[in-house]
Order: structure tokens, then C-alpha cells, then sequence
């Protein structure tokens, strides 16, 4: 069943039509699992009685001869602001506990319709805001990889409970669940959101493939909105192969969200053995960002020499607005979260205050004890920013800086180049105990610097699981490619991945009900 090697590849697809393994035992294996990783604390919910019922209905079309795809009978989790008809969607926050949507989103129902096995929901940073994760009502996700032989190996701990309460890494985030279910194999696929970074940020901590598409490629129908105008969808699988069968399941044309791209989208296969020797690829020198580790730096550089001794000419070019480009963000961020958390009052769906003197204390006693600070925060900003006497000089001069920003990678790719590469963030995962010690907004500055700005252009990014630091934990590279060229860029992203023979994660920790039967589940792929 295992390939020898670095990596076991398992395809899961062809072991379920030949009937190696059954989408029944597949489920139960990797709710088993699920159980015995609880302590990472990755899902929200947990949809047993769902998925095993899903994954009989799998079992008797494959006893049929008619599977309805490649993702039949596949585990998958979702990250918890999509809606899930009849499984509670909370956003990681007070304000939605127990809300249980009357319909699924569109990725959702395109997964269930393509027979995928959806086995739960996953945590995040309450309603999206933040980079790590750690802002959620329930509580922080902690990085699979902080349980993983490599990481205990080189970190020295005082004391065992000092290395257990303190020692373990975040995910990053705010999709920090999904990277964590994705790299834990308790599931082969997850969504996650990607607003600046939400994607790529956490895959790059986790040891994944993070993938955001082209804004409008893939419908946000049922995404709880954060920021309108950059909100995606987003990809988080264990190779580029599976992350680009999953894009061909979700992308295409929705009439219930006018933002995507009215052609149909033509599923695609990644070549075998890709050729890069023809392609320009394009080292921003504006992501040599302050904060950046040296050790990020030169495997930046290493990547370079692997495409120019691949025969692929590797040019250095300028995004001069890239400076500007986080201080812009946060401005249009915030704005447009304040006027998407208007919805939440109290009167239709989520929380309700019981102080009910006016129908304005009512409003206002639920947004405060359903928000946390963080949210809070932003709608303030944003508000501000709204303000008649500040629109000019906040909203619409960030509009304009948005659009030179975009106009910046337009004229980048219209003189030849064809990928760009970057790092996804400035350093590897980092404690726990160390993260909280700087407040959201910081961090999010800090940690969304790399990523958002494909977010302000629309255009398509992943992340790429390079090598280990010397800390034992992931770092990651991100490629940012021309708008609806997601085939070049997953192609790319792929002979990237056979060149660097990135680690599997050895988890020490997790205590397994039998071990062998596990096997299959640390594959790199399904597909």
C-alpha cells in the first residue's frame, strides 16, 4: 500500500473504486482520528452521525460501479464560517453559538455533490480577524507540528510541563483549524478563507499546500463575509495535485454570487513531469520585508537557483506600492467589516441580549457581548474611517493606493514574467505564550505583509511546504500567479514540491487506537 521513501503515496481515490479500503472504513479511521488529535482542538464541531451516514451513501454507489467522482467517499472539514445546512456554523464566536443555517454554502453543497464526506467543522479567529488562531470563544488551535518528532528534537525544554504548557507553536491563521485537521491527517482536504492571508498564512506554519484562487473563480455564496472585495475561498490539501482536483470540483460560474466569472471552468490534470525551462519567474525585491529570517532569506534564495538551473530565467522585479500596500489593507479591511457586522443586531438570527430597555440598548448590550475586542475594534476603525469628514482622506485614497498596488503586478506580468516568488511569512510558527504577548492588530500587520496583497489584486497564490528550520518546524514559499492562470501556477507549484521532497510530519504524541491501519491515511495524496 506504501510507496518507499520520504513519502508514502496512498491513492486513496483508486483504493476506494478497487475496493481496498471502504468509504465506511475510511470515515471511521479518520474519526478515530479526530478523537485521539481532540487536544489540537481543530474542530468546532465534529458532524459523526452526518459523515458516516455520507460515507454509507459512498459505499453503495461504489458497490454500484458509480462513484459521482474523485472526491466520493473523501474526508473533508470546513472551516466554521461557511454554512452548513443543519451543522452549527459559529464563526469562533458568541455571536453565532448555536446558529444553524437554513442551506449550505456553495462550496460546501459542490463538495457534497461531488460525494465528499464532510466530518466537521473547524476553529479559527473569531469571525476571520487574525493571524494566529488564538482568538476564537473556543479556545486556540496548537500546531500538529509542536507533537512531531522533529520539532521535539531540537527544542530543549526546561522541564516536561514546561514543554507541554508552553512550548507548542500556533497554526497561524485565521484558518489555523483546517491547516491543522489538513496536517494532523485527520482529514485529506479542508476550506479554509482567504482575506489577506488566511490560507497561505496558516499552510505555511502547518507544512501544507495553501491555495487561493483568483478572486471570482470560486463562488463566495455562504462564505460569512469578512472583507467583500477580497474574501476567497480557500484550498488546503497535502499536494498540489489534490489541491487542483479539489479547485476543479469548486470553480465555475454562481447565479447566487454575481462576482464570479461567467465562462465555464474546465477542470484540469497537472503534467506528470512539468517543464519550467520556458518560464520567467520574478523575485520581488519590495517582500525583503523588515522581520524577515535569515533563514526564510536564503531558502528565498536556494528556490531562485533550483528555477535558474531548471533552465528557467529568474529576474529580479519591483511592486513599488508594496510599501504602502499593509497600511491599505487594514483601512479597507476595517471598512467593510463594519458595514458586514451591521447585520449581526440581535433580531433576526444569532445572539440576543436579554437587556432589552430600548430596542438601541438591546443592539447595543448583544454586539457587545456577542463580538470580542477584536471585532469591536475593527468596526470602530472602520466606522471612523466611514465617517463623511474621513472618507475622502481614508476610503477612497485607499482605493487608489488598491489600484496602483494592482496596477503594479499587472505591469510585472505584462513584461514577461509568468510567476512570482516570495516567502509566505517572515518566520516559522511561534510559541503560543510568545504570540499572545502582542495584541491582534499588530500581529495581523505583521504576519499579512507577505500575503495580502495578491488579496488586493485578486490575484491567484499558494503556498508551498519548502523545508524544516532549524527549529524543526515548516517554512513555507508562496507563488502569486497572473489572474485565472491557476493551471500555470499549480504546475509550477507542483515541479516546485518534486524538487523539494518536503518531510512528512512524524507525530509522536497522538495516541492511535492501532497504528497500522493508519498507514494509508499519512499519504501525500488522494487524487
Amino acid at each position: 500500500a506504501a510507496l518507499k521513501g520520504k513519502v508514502w503515496r496512498f491513492q486513496v481515490s483508486a483504493a476506494l473504486k478497487e475496493g481496498r479500503v471502504t468509504p465506511g472504513e475510511l470515515c471511521q479511521r479518520c474519526l478515530a482520528l479526530v478523537r485521539s488529535t481532540s487536544f489540537l482542538n481543530a474542530y468546532i464541531t465534529v458532524a459523526e452521525e452526518t459523515a458516516l451516514k455520507q460515507a454509507e451513501e459512498s459505499e453503495r454507489r461504489y458497490k454500484r460501479g458509480q462513484p459521482l467522482g474523485v472526491l466520493d467517499g473523501i474526508p473533508v472539514a470546513v472551516k466554521d464560517n461557511f454554512n452548513t445546512a443543519g451543522i452549527e456554523t459559529t464563526c469562533a464566536s458568541n455571536m453565532l453559538k448555536g446558529y444553524i443555517s437554513p442551506y449550505n454554502a456553495t462550496v460546501v453543497q459542490k463538495l457534497l455533490d461531488q460525494g465528499a464526506v464532510l466530518l466537521g467543522k473547524t476553529n479559527l479567529d473569531e469571525f476571520a480577524m487574525g493571524s494566529g488562531s488564538t482568538d476564537g470563544v473556543f479556545g486556540p488551535v496548537r500546531n500538529p507540528w509542536s507533537y512531531s518528532r522533529q520539532y521535539k528534537e531540537k527544542s530543549v525544554p526546561k522541564s516536561h510541563s514546561e514543554d507541554e504548557e508552553s512550548n507548542w507553536v500556533i497554526t497561524g491563521g485565521s484558518s489555523g483549524g483546517s491547516a491543522a485537521a489538513v496536517s494532523s491527517f485527520t482529514c485529506f482536504a479542508a476550506l479554509g478563507s482567504d482575506t489577506g492571508g488566511s490560507t497561505r498564512n496558516p499552510a505555511a506554519h502547518c507544512g501544507v499546500v495553501g491555495l487561493k484562487p483568483t478572486y471570482g473563480l470560486i463562488s463566495r455564496h455562504g462564505l460569512i463575509p469578512l472583507v467583500n472585495s477580497m474574501d476567497v475561498p480557500g484550498i488546503l490539501t497535502r499536494c498540489v495535485d489534490d489541491a487542483a482536483v479539489v479547485l476543479g470540483s469548486l470553480a465555475g460560474h454562481d447565479p447566487k454570487d454575481s462576482t464570479t466569472i461567467q465562462d465555464n471552468f474546465k477542470p484540469f490534470e497537472l503534467p506528470d513531469l512539468p517543464d519550467v525551462s520556458k518560464l520567467s519567474i520574478g523575485i520581488p525585491k519590495e517582500y525583503q520585508a523588515p522581520g524577515l529570517s535569515s533563514e526564510i532569506l536564503a531558502l528565498w534564495s536556494k528556490a531562485a537557483d533550483l528555477f535558474k538551473n531548471a533552465g528557467a530565467k529568474v529576474i529580479e522585479v519591483s511592486l513599488p506600492h508594496t510599501r504602502y500596500s499593509i497600511v491599505c489593507y487594514h483601512v479597507l479591511c476595517t471598512a467593510e467589516v463594519a458595514s458586514n457586522m451591521a447585520r449581526f443586531d440581535g433580531l433576526e438570527y444569532g445572539h440576543r441580549s436579554e437587556i432589552n430597555k430600548s430596542t438601541e440598548s438591546m443592539y447595543a448590550a448583544t454586539r457587545r457581548e456577542g463580538f470580542n475586542d477584536v471585532v469591536r475594534g475593527r468596526i470602530l476603525s472602520g466606522n471612523y474611517f466611514l465617517l463623511k469628514q474621513n472618507y475622502e482622506n481614508y476610503f477612497i485614497k485607499a482605493q487608489k493606493v488598491r489600484r496602483l498596488i494592482a496596477n503594479d503586478f499587472l505591469k510585472v506580468f505584462g513584461s514577461g514574467v509568468d510567476i512570482l516568488l516570495t516567502p509566505t511569512t517572515l518566520s516559522d510558527a511561534v510559541p503560543y505564550m510568545e504570540f499572545i504577548k502582542e495584541d491582534n492588530r499588530t500581529r495581523s500587520a505583521q504576519d499579512d505583509i507577505l500575503t495580502q496583497a495578491a488579496n488586493m489584486a485578486g490575484l491567484p497564490a499558494i503556498n508551498v511546504p519548502t523545508a524544516l528550520s532549524e527549529r524543526g518546524l515548516p517554512i513555507g514559499l508562496q507563488f502569486i500567479g497572473r489572474s485565472f492562470q491557476e493551471k500555470q501556477l499549480l504546475t509550477v507549484a507542483k515541479w516546485f514540491e518534486k524538487q523539494v521532497k518536503f518531510p512528512m510530519i512524524q507525530l509522536e504524541e497522538v495516541k492511535r487506537p492501532n497504528h497500522n491501519v493508519f498507514q494509508h491515511e499519512k499519504s501525500a495524496s488522494f487524487s
